[in-house]
């Protein structure tokens, strides 16, 4: 490419860099940021450690933006600066690291860009999700396994905090279900396209015939609730269990029954945690996961509702979204957005983000095609 096509090209992500610059509102992030400092060093704090953890969290969040948005200005004007020397210079060297940092830049102000994009109700919020074995016996528990692992491994990667509150092994290998939350801004909205049915095909390591087997797996996310949101549930329609929480093999973790399971009567939904060591404090979350459980439901209707006055008869995009082949071929496709990779290992150990964003992209186009 000659410095005509790399000046354009900086022009280019320029342009596209203000226009995220302007979306996200650095000058508000920035007065958010002063606040949030002064906040968090008030001596007493920490009186309150649900406040302060919401204070510091914050706070981690907003400088980490920032520090995005201030990191990739200063490498598009120091590219900038080297493509004006290397014209001057006549240096074909430096015209070609200029070439290479226009694709760094491109693919990491496309990665931001994706965050624009995130604009629905619930979409600034914290995440809990749901993972369940499906069709497949041995097998589907073990791949419910393997996609707790991938997000726990993904949210890693991100330095996201998570939180697992409940887990439910099945007999010989695997798990039932497993319930977590990710502790980050935007995780709702970020990890609410992975929702729907996971497909893996591959050969069985439980069959001892080495038949290939296909097992399928839920994915289930819902934003966290927070105070302002209207989710009453009386009494009279929550039913409270108490439990000894366990491991894998039935191996005792508390010697109390300190471990709770809910059941919302009307709805018949389940939820349990024993992360706790406190039968309050498991009831506490469980509430919380409740809570939010019945709020998506309540988005689910009205969205039936708006669904049924414009006609539209589609099934939900969130099933069968995902086909993870590891025989006779190696293949992770997204059958929404066509997005596929030949390393199913890399993206079992994380390696999402491609995935994702393609999702948050096809999502909007979508909203937009329904809105016009």
């Amino acid at each position: 490419m000659t410095a005509l096509d790399h000046a354009e090209a900086l022009k280019d992500l320029d342009g596209t860099l203000r226009n995220i610059e302007a979306v996200l509102d650095l000058d508000r992030l920035r007065k958010e940021k002063a606040d949030l400092e002064e906040q968090a060093s008030a001596p007493n704090l920490w009186d309150d450690q649900v406040a302060a953890q919401k204070v510091t969290s914050r706070l981690s969040y907003v400088q980490g933006e920032i520090a995005k948005l201030e990191r990739l200005r200063g490498r598009l004007d120091d590219a900038q600066v080297l493509l004006e020397l290397s014209e001057a210079e006549g240096d074909t060297s430096s015209l070609g690291e200029v070439g290479d940092e226009i694709t760094g830049l491109r693919k990491s102000i496309e990665e931001l860009e994706v965050r624009t994009l995130l604009s629905g109700e619930y979409d600034a919020r914290e995440a809990l999700v749901t993972i369940r074995a499906g069709a497949g016996g041995v097998d589907a528990a073990d791949f419910a396994d393997m996609l707790l692992r991938m997000y726990l491994r993904w949210a890693e990667r991100h330095g996201y905090s998570t939180d697992v509150y409940d887990t439910s092994y099945a007999e010989e290998a695997g798990i039932k279900s497993a319930t977590f939350a990710v502790k980050a801004p935007y995780a709702y909205g970020t990890l609410s396209v992975e929702s729907g049915t996971h497909r893996l095909v591959r050969i069985s390591p439980f069959d001892n015939q080495g038949r290939r087997q296909t097992s399928f797996a839920a994915l289930e996310v819902v934003p966290v609730v927070e105070q302002t949101d209207d989710v009453e549930i009386p009494d009279d329609e929550l039913r409270v269990d108490v439990y000894r929480s366990s491991g894998p093999g039935g191996q005792g973790v508390n010697t109390t029954d300190s471990a709770v399971r809910l059941t919302h009567i009307p709805t018949g939904i389940v939820v349990s945690c024993q992360n706790e060591r406190s039968q309050i404090q498991n009831k506490a979350t469980a509430m919380g996961v409740l809570k939010a459980k019945l709020l998506a439901v309540k988005r689910a209707e009205e969205a039936a509702k708006m669904d049924a006055l414009r006609g539209d008869v589609a099934g939900s995009w969130g099933d069968q979204m995902r086909s993870y082949v590891l025989h006779p071929y190696q293949m992770v496709k997204d059958l929404r957005t066509e997005h596929e990779t030949g390393n199913p290992t890399a993206v079992f150990d994380g390696d999402l983000d491609a995935f994702i964003d393609a999702g948050i992209r096809w999502r909007k186009q979508r909203e937009l095609g329904t809105a016009a």
